[in-house]
């Protein structure tokens, strides 16, 4: 006998061995329990997570000798023909190549034949939003009202392609990506049936490199086994799919804290001598300060992060060693790192630039001295104590009336102004129409950490443009970073229009001299 790759052998063959989708499978026992199965249902979800599958273990459930039961026998004539795929009465068409008005004319067709076996005559179509607009429209009188002896039975990973007149025909039943836990215990049962001695972390390895598809922690395992002669290990896993570990995350996250950017420069030369994907490595780390913050407020909490026990304390240890706003920059930062990616041919020196900026002493002292560790024990001290940082580095003493103040009035509405046209300026060097539409806004109000920037009356595409996710990224980071405090911007529009009669007197234009010292030659 042939050998069976391990994504076919281990395939489910009833519900109670199908992997974590208990909302679907309680969903569709209930169904069939009370004899209220629709006639035509949507899979949708992410690549192997069981939607075939279980479309295959539904059309048993209906066809089997018992049936329909939620229960099927899998001995039967009928239940071991659709299991080989042999029935006659369970047709699977692939979306794909069977897209056209002509496949689906002749579906409609073969529709009005009784089943020759079961109960049933059953539909499974996957892929399906790859079918035509032609062809859906061929089909939707047929789906709407079909022969009771018909069973439609859709998968997608794209729901959102499928066209609402069919969508609206159907029970859609959304399939979730499967937790790393839970594909630890499937590889778990695969590798005490096979026999096979892998050791723990390479199941989490596998797991966490699969993104919550079965089949492909499956596939990767099978390889894995047939690469090695006796046992895998960590490094085979990590040869073969060019991931980087769990530990160097931890690693280079200690050398930020430690503010050593030398050893992370080092770290991250290592990785890449060995021909890790810095791709993944970037994405890794954006992922793994997401964990942080949630460690960070949860605690050691396995539900939400989706790893190991051991894991999560760990992350909860080291979590324990930065602040939550240490803890937001570092994602912020990382994140910035693939805009900036985006504009070079090379991952490498953004990344290198992000590490260096992250693990500089005096940037984590400026988050320590901003924020306290515990608010509610430390009493921010009168205002007339209170020093400013400027970009410059120089410091000013405050000499106000004592009064309490936020931690996040840190900056001065006065100082913001002063400094505006600088911020203008650095934007600029980023992003030409972000500047230049910003220089048309005045910083008119700053309330806590909350800066609210006015336009005129008459710049509404200017206010949606600054508004922008994206958009609005660039001038709080770049603004957070001149300004060294945490801020948020507000666009409004103010009650006057811009009145500026020539070019020279327009905002936009007197930027743009400035930014590249040139000159107006002709006014019109």
């Amino acid at each position: 006998m042939s050998y069976i790759v391990f994504a076919l052998k281990w395939r489910p063959k009833n519900f109670d061995e199908i992997v974590g989708q208990d909302h679907i499978v309680t969903t569709l026992a209930n169904a069939i329990q009370r004899n209220r199965l629709a006639h035509a249902y949507l899979f949708a979800g992410p690549r192997g997570v069981g939607k075939t599958s279980t479309a295959r273990i539904l059309a048993r459930a209906l066809n089997c000798k018992d049936g329909p039961t939620d229960r099927p026998c899998g001995k039967c004539p009928s239940c071991l023909e659709i299991f080989s795929g042999r029935s006659l009465d369970v047709i699977e068409i692939d979306g794909a190549s069977n897209r056209g008005i002509d496949e689906i004319r002749t579906l409609r067709e073969n529709v009005k034949f009784s089943p020759t076996i079961g109960k049933f005559k059953i539909y499974i179509i996957d892929e399906v939003h790859q079918i035509t607009t032609d062809g859906f429209n061929a089909l939707l009188k047929t789906l709407e009202e079909p022969p009771e002896f018909v069973k439609f039975i859709f998968a997608t990973t794209q729901p959102q392609k499928v066209p609402p007149t069919i969508l609206s025909r159907c029970q859609r039943m959304d399939f979730r990506r499967i937790s790393i836990m839970e594909i630890i215990q499937q590889l778990e049962r695969i590798i005490s049936a096979e026999k096979v001695n892998v050791d723990k972390e390479v199941l989490f390895a596998i797991a966490r490199a699969s993104d919550g598809s079965l089949r492909d922690a499956e596939s990767t395992l099978d390889q894995l086994i047939a690469f090695t002669k006796d046992k895998v290990s960590l490094q085979d896993v990590v040869s073969m799919l060019g991931m980087v570990e769990q530990t160097v995350l931890f690693d280079i996250t200690d050398k930020i804290i430690h503010h050593d950017a030398g050893a992370a420069l080092k770290l991250l030369n290592d990785i890449i001598d060995k021909g890790k994907d810095t791709g993944i490595l970037l994405a890794n780390l954006i992922e793994h300060f997401r964990n942080l913050m949630i460690a960070k407020v949860t605690g050691a909490d396995s539900r939400l992060i989706d790893l190991p026990q051991e894991t999560c304390e760990r992350l909860s240890e080291q979590a324990n060693l930065l602040s939550l706003e240490e803890i937001f920059n570092g994602f912020n930062v990382l994140a910035n790192t693939q805009e900036m990616a985006r504009r070079l041919e090379s991952l490498r020196i953004p990344l290198e630039i992000s590490l260096v900026k992250l693990a500089r002493p005096e940037k984590r002292q400026q988050f320590r001295n901003a924020v306290p560790e515990n608010p509610a024990e430390e009493k921010i001290p009168p205002l007339k104590e209170r020093v400013l940082l400027t970009p410059t580095t120089s410091v000013k003493k405050v000499e106000e009336p004592e009064q309490s103040l936020e931690v996040s009035s840190l900056v001065s509405l006065n100082q913001v102004k002063e400094l505006w046209q600088t911020i203008i300026q650095k934007i600029g060097k980023i992003k030409m129409s972000v500047a230049t539409y910003l220089n048309e806004g005045i910083p008119a109000k700053l309330e806590g950490n909350v800066l609210t920037v006015s336009l005129p009356k008459n710049h509404l595409l200017h206010k949606e443009t600054l508004e922008k996710k994206e958009n609005k990224a660039i001038i709080e980071n770049n603004a957070c970073e001149l300004l060294n405090t945490n801020l948020k911007i507000n666009f409004v529009l103010s009650k006057e229009e811009n009145k500026s009669e020539g070019p020279e007197e327009h905002r936009s234009v007197r930027s743009a001299l400035e930014m590249f010292n040139g000159r107006l030659i002709k006014e019109e």
